[in-house]
């Protein structure tokens, strides 16, 4: 049975989405959270599996209450599903350790899957949602970008994701948003580490971080 925490200041609609979740017998609806802080106190009390998360929320916001949750619980999977698109939003969910980014117009069933796939280990990220993801790291320091490739000879792929590592994707949010295997994306980081002269994630971002 996957426990569920939803987190929403509109009481009414998280009332509806607990009745859409539990319409499967693989998911419990264990708490309703009606902002950030209650979602980070109640996560410490019932330990959910999943937690489906508003952003735009009285006393603590969404993106706020996700960074702490996942640095206090690192098992919690965080979803946030909200009506925003913006890829400002996207970026900070992901980067503060939220498993996917769903937006409320989603159907039952693909929301009940979604939480199934984000227990599982998956990352949620719909088409829409990874093409803003790829358009925005396509604008991410596009100096910075030339600078790596002309610096440590990296091809226009292994630059993208070389600012992707820097912004903290993880590789399996990288092959998501870029629609690669983790295999694939396993092998570029590989091949970027060793152009950069580096044995890991952390020595690759301080390389990054150091290009004037």
């Amino acid at each position: 049975m996957i426990k569920v925490l939803l987190v929403d200041d509109q009481q009414i609609l998280a009332e509806g989405i607990k009745s859409v979740l539990e319409t499967s017998r693989d998911i419990k609806v264990i708490g309703i959270a009606l902002d950030g802080v209650q979602a980070v106190e109640k996560c410490a009390l019932l330990k959910p599996d999943v937690v489906l998360m508003d952003i735009r929320m009285p006393n603590m916001n969404g993106m706020v209450a996700t960074k702490r949750i996942k640095e206090a619980h690192e098992n919690i999977k965080i979803i946030v599903l909200t009506t925003f698109d913006d890829s400002d939003y996207i970026l900070s969910a992901i980067n503060n350790g939220a498993s996917g980014y769903l937006l409320k117009d989603i159907g039952a069933t693909a929301l009940i899957d979604a939480v199934k796939n984000a227990y599982a280990g998956d990352t949620i990220l719909p088409a829409k949602i990874a093409k803003k993801i790829t358009d925005a790291a396509a604008m991410v320091s596009s100096d910075k970008e030339l600078k790596l490739r002309k610096t440590f000879n990296l091809s226009e792929r292994e630059a993208e994701i070389a600012l992707m590592l820097y912004d903290v994707f993880t590789n399996r949010q990288i092959a998501s948003a870029l629609k690669l295997s983790d295999g694939t994306a396993r092998n570029y980081i590989s091949a970027i580490y060793l152009k950069l002269g580096v044995d890991g994630r952390l020595a690759a971002v301080e390389k990054i971080r150091s290009l004037k």
